[in-house]
């Protein structure tokens, strides 16, 4: 079975709230769920092993001015939701509202594999890190949505098959 659009997880959903009520629509939503956790962790992983390399990196240098560590802040702010009515599906999705204000664009600015701040805070002297590997969010997603689109598949079919 091949999930085209939404119009077939659409069907599948009013029918399933007319066949198992529910019980039904929670168990396939869990099951959804468990389906998307591994991009999640992949995602995570992905963020925490991103390495900043800076142009002068070894000659200056130091401890972060700031007590919270970037990438586990970044890895905290991925979440996944599981939409059930007009647009139903599983998304996992950098959540910027989890972030602090300062960091809120920093994931995308790592994904183009260019930081460019200022040094311990002054704005007037500027640094530019490469981030090692770019695109981590895009080669990421790219890598596990084939095995994630198998399982939802899965799910949907033996949600189908019960309703049958």
């Amino acid at each position: 079975m091949r999930i085209i659009g939404t119009g077939q997880l659409i069907d599948l959903s009013r029918r399933m709230r007319m066949a198992g009520g529910p019980r039904l629509q929670r168990n396939m939503n869990r099951r959804i769920r468990r389906a998307a956790e591994p991009l999640q962790k992949d995602l995570q992983r992905s963020i925490r092993t991103v390495q900043l390399v800076g142009s002068r990196s070894g000659r200056r240098g130091g401890p972060s001015p700031t007590t919270r560590p970037l990438r586990a802040t970044l890895a905290g702010g991925i979440r996944i939701s599981v939409r059930t009515g007009v647009s139903p599906g599983a998304r996992v999705w950098m959540d910027k509202g989890r972030l602090p204000r300062d960091l809120r664009n920093m994931p995308w600015v790592i994904e183009t594999g260019r930081v460019r701040h200022p040094v311990f805070g002054n704005r007037r002297r500027w640094a530019t890190q490469t981030a090692r590997p770019a695109g981590w969010w895009s080669r990421t997603v790219r890598a596990g949505m084939p095995r994630m689109n198998r399982e939802i598949e899965r799910i949907v079919g033996d949600v189908r098959r019960s309703l049958e």
